[in-house]
């Protein structure tokens, strides 16, 4: 009988397992489908049109495409989408129909555009009105371009009026993108417009040139006065924004990073200019604080995100780059400086620490520093990438990390940087045009697939392959989700370069979520800026701020999503308005979009209370102790002997070792020195002090001639000094 049971088992198993193989075979899909244009009746396509005298060999961002914006213009609850397009009057609005069926209203809505060279999209309502309206960057007033920044005022029956010139936004310049927020909790929304710069990066000037003013290339911020003047007016300098040619904008991420209820801005920047982080004072006025809060940056900082990854409530930072994950394509790949240029951007220039790969920024949560965690969060390397984008796509309860990448020909390859150098020491150009085609079309091409990475709480995987990415094989710049067809899965658009744009329905396994759609009062009908707390299941929350600018030249939809993965119901919902109102809704259930109001709002939130300082967990005792020990490194260059080395080998120290040498109950230590220089062996004494070990003396401890150095306040400086520093634990 046991033996028969143990067959009949087998034999279920057996068969389930072959009819289980059968479904996957049949084509069960899990992760994200491609729809095409024939369903969704989406046929925009950024396509470059040909210009003698204009591309890459030319203008540096040529390749950057274009954006998309998701956002309901028509209220009719379906998020619908906007694209724009490197070419006039072919940007795109499509009306979401449902079941992923959009309808082209371009020409009767009238908001083709007007410039010659279109950037950033983002949807706001601008005006109060309870409309979304379409602004729109543009690049212009070089290479022949024309045009300026387009607001298209929205009139509530699928048409709008292009009004930037009455709100006084018709910015004309070097724009990436533009946001919306209110900076001064006024109760309207003012205007951030992010610009790049064709400065010449390989002159590398001094940090301070960002104080210096270019009309084209500086950021702006304008201010909402509509209900007092009827329009938009430039606080830029008075507010502490830089306008200088040195600012490389690519990104623009806006968000409460230090969580003291005013929104700050973040800047990302190419080249060897730092990235800005504008903290809000409350006062009208951003102080740039970016070295004081993180050690370093992406080196060529595109796209931005900002959200709470980890659940902890604090707001993190991702910026992406341009790193190649295939030993192939790295081996080819130029950072574009030599370590003696970069070492003099440091210690001479005035710039900060950077590196050529993505940057996850972890928020400590203690207002002051970022721990950056891209390595060992699997992230940091997904080639030449435009768009990052936090979402929870498999509503687990974790947000995931979207990446869309792809050039479609790659500048800085070290092979054809070599052939570019032949070919100009061969022919004299003379500013002629006629070797143009035969230099851009040696480029190697930079095509790739867009990434996503599952978050696993401590890090993220790699799911692009089956969750349907890697199959796709192109040039994707702005990107943006939105769940468009409200099934509770949140969904991708994809602008591309010469092809044709991307929607992607989410088919993963259906879990349970929450949406929040926000009723602000006053002139920010949509409550940008407001914040959104679940908790549920035992103690687990989530925090979301509403900010639909995000990612790289795009803007996502205004509902918030929240995945809750097997959770019922929701034990509260806490929302902060702008204005620090608050209201916490209770036992909320599932699965549906919950419309909430900021009249219903009554106290006021205090966010010392709700976040309280943090105690830290080491004290410096480094003054206390009096070690007067310093570090001196010699000034060497690896490379420059041994170019094949994968990192520096000098810089590995120094190295410290901790005992007790004496047998006295006391914790001494022994630090090394650089070439040329000795080490000291410390001895505490019971004070907590340490005292030298001088060579020749036995302190009643092993031996005499173990390398030391006595404390002498003659030392020479180093440069920089590694100055002694111990801690004494709290506990």
């Amino acid at each position: 009988m046991p033996f028969m049971k143990r067959t009949f088992c087998h034999y279920f198993l057996w068969v389930f397992a072959i009819a289980f193989s059968g479904c996957e075979k049949a084509g069960v899909k899990s992760g994200f489908e491609v729809l095409d244009a024939s369903i969704t009746h989406v046929s925009f396509e950024n396509k470059l049109e040909p210009r003698k005298g204009f591309g890459i060999l030319y203008y540096l961002y040529y390749y950057n495409g274009g954006g998309v914006g998701i956002g309901d213009v028509n209220n009719d609850g379906l998020a619908d989408i906007y694209f724009t397009a490197n070419s006039k009057g072919h940007n795109k609005l499509y009306l979401n129909r449902g079941n992923f069926n959009f309808e082209d209203i371009t020409i009767k809505a009238g908001v083709g555009g007007s410039s010659d060279w279109c950037t950033g999209v983002t949807m706001a309502d601008v005006n109060g009105d309870g409309w979304l309206d379409i602004y729109v960057s543009a690049f212009a007033k070089n290479f022949g371009l024309k045009g300026h920044n387009e607001l298209f005022i929205n009139k509530g029956d699928n048409t709008f009026v292009e009004s930037s010139t009455e709100y006084v936004l018709n910015f004309s310049g070097y724009t990436v993108q533009s946001g919306f927020f209110d900076y001064d909790h006024d109760g309207d929304l003012d205007c951030f417009i992010l610009n790049e710069s064709l400065q010449p990066n390989g002159n590398i000037v001094d940090a301070k040139n960002r104080n210096l003013f270019d009309e084209n290339a500086g950021d702006y911020l304008f201010r909402n006065d509509v209900n007092l003047n009827g329009k938009f007016i430039d606080v830029s300098k008075e507010a502490g924004i830089y306008q200088s040619s040195l600012s490389y904008g690519l990104g623009l991420g806006i968000a409460d990073l230090n969580n003291d209820g005013w929104e700050d801005i973040y800047v990302g920047n190419d080249f060897h200019e730092n990235d800005y982080y504008y903290v809000n004072q409350g006062n009208g006025k951003f102080k740039e604080e970016g070295a004081k809060h993180f050690r370093h940056y992406s080196r060529f900082s595109m796209g931005n995100d900002i959200a709470d990854y980890n659940n902890d409530g604090q707001p993190d930072l991702v910026t992406v780059d341009m790193l190649p994950p295939d030993e192939k394509t790295l081996k080819s790949y130029g950072s574009d400086e030599r370590n003696e240029i970069y070492n003099f951007k440091i210690t001479g220039k005035g710039y900060q620490h950077q590196v050529s790969r993505n940057c996850l920024q972890r928020n400590n949560g203690n207002g002051t520093s970022f721990s950056e965690v891209a390595l060992i969060s699997n992230v940091s390397s997904t080639d030449w990438s435009w768009t990052p984008l936090f979402a929870d796509f498999d509503n687990d309860g974790l947000k995931d990390l979207f990446i869309t990448d792809g050039i479609v020909k790659r500048p800085v390859d070290l092979d054809y940087v070599r052939f570019v150098s032949s070919l100009a020491a061969q022919i004299n150009r003379n500013n002629s045009t006629d070797y143009d085609e035969q230099t851009v079309n040696k480029m190697p091409d930079g095509s790739s697939h867009p990434f996503v990475f599952q978050n696993q709480k401590n890090q993220f995987k790699d799911v692009s392959e089956t969750w349907g990415m890697a199959g796709l094989k192109g040039f994707y710049n702005g990107a943006a989700y939105g769940d468009l067809d409200n099934d509770g899965n949140v969904d991708l658009v994809i602008n591309a370069l010469n092809s044709p744009a991307v929607i992607l329905r989410n088919t993963l396994p259906r879990k349970n979520y929450l949406g929040v759609a926000l009723k602000g009062e006053g002139l920010n009908t949509k409550g940008i800026g407001a914040k959104a707390f679940i908790f549920y299941a035992g103690g687990s929350m989530q925090y979301q701020q509403l900010m639909p600018t995000r990612g790289f030249q795009s803007s996502t939809d205004c509902r918030l999503h929240f995945g809750i993965d097997s959770c019922r119901n929701i034990d509260s919902l806490l929302i902060v308005w702008p204005s620090q109102k608050y209201q916490v809704i209770k036992d909320r259930e599932v699965n549906k979009v919950v419309t909430v109001q900021e009249g219903d709002a009554l106290g006021f939130f205090l966010y010392n209370k709700f976040f309280p300082a943090e105690q830290e967990f080491l004290n410096d005792v480094s003054l206390q102790t009096k070690c007067k020990w310093k570090h001196i490194e010699n000034d060497y260059e690896d490379f420059n002997n041994q170019s094949l080395i994968p990192h520096k080998e000098s810089t590995r120290g120094p190295k410290v070792a901790v005992g007790d040498v004496n047998r006295d109950g006391l914790d001494d230590f022994y630090v090394c020195g650089a070439a040329g220089t000795p080490g000291a062996l410390m001895i505490q004494k019971i004070d907590g002090k340490p005292a030298a070990l001088k060579p020749g003396s036995d302190n009643g401890s092993s031996p005499s001639t173990l390398p030391a150095t006595p404390l002498s306040s003659d030392l020479p400086a180093a440069t920089p000094p590694t100055v002694c520093v111990a801690f004494w634990c709290r506990q």
